[in-house]
């Protein structure tokens, strides 16, 4: 079964699987808020993409910032193997991770609380894994959408590093380049946590706070 294997290494253009030409089904709109999932989306919003672990909790931090958010989705972006399944990206053969997309006001909701949210749930120290969630579809990943990104997510990468080590962390892994190709994943991964209350969510943060978005969130 393809869930079973944990690959923590990359593979290359030539070792992964072949995939497909055209995107697999997923959901027409957010199982909460009924917004079209795919698009379009408001003149003026932004996007954020973020890997931070399983893809379920990720996406139910993000939902539940609500002022600002126009709809979140989930997927796979950072690989090689086009439009994949989730059995696919499981099997680490794809070089794919685990994100959440996240559609945005930007003079509602600053970028910089996105980060902080990004940072603050989950442990970016840990390479190829998310606490007992190990295989390469578990790193820590900022994908840009916009030139204006990288600067703010550079500089809060570096200053949450001081801070955790600080407190006896290792080095952060988060890999920050721009967004390549996103695949939105099936439909019942999406809001997944929204449909199953009671489902695995395997985040957890450091309790380090980051800076950030404090006083941003405060403006």
């Amino acid at each position: 079964m393809f869930f079973l294997r944990k690959k923590t290494a990359l593979p290359d253009q030539a070792t992964a699987l072949p995939g497909r030409a055209h995107p697999i089904a997923t959901a027409e709109r957010h199982f909460l808020s009924k917004r079209p999932l795919l698009g379009p989306y408001p003149e003026g919003s932004q996007t954020a993409i973020f890997g931070l672990g399983c893809f379920w909790g990720a996406e139910r931090k993000f939902w539940q910032l609500e002022s600002g958010v126009w709809v979140t989705a989930v997927g796979y972006i950072g690989g090689f193997t086009p439009n994949p399944t989730y059995d696919e990206v499981c099997s680490g053969q794809t070089g794919h991770n685990e994100v959440v997309k996240i559609v945005f006001d930007p003079t509602v909701l600053p970028y910089e609380v996105l980060l902080k949210t990004f940072w603050e749930s989950h442990n970016p120290t840990q390479g190829m894994r998310q606490g007992n969630d190990v295989g390469t579809q578990y790193r820590s990943g900022i994908y840009l959408t916009d030139a204006s990104q990288r600067e703010i997510a550079e500089r809060s990468r570096e200053d949450y590093e001081q801070a955790l080590q600080q407190r006896g962390y290792e080095p952060i892994t988060t890999e920050i380049i721009d967004a390549p190709p996103f695949y939105f994943a099936e439909d019942y991964h999406q809001q997944y946590l929204a449909k199953n209350p009671a489902g695995y969510c395997g985040l957890g943060g450091t309790g380090v706070t980051c800076q950030i978005g404090t006083s941003v969130a405060a403006a």
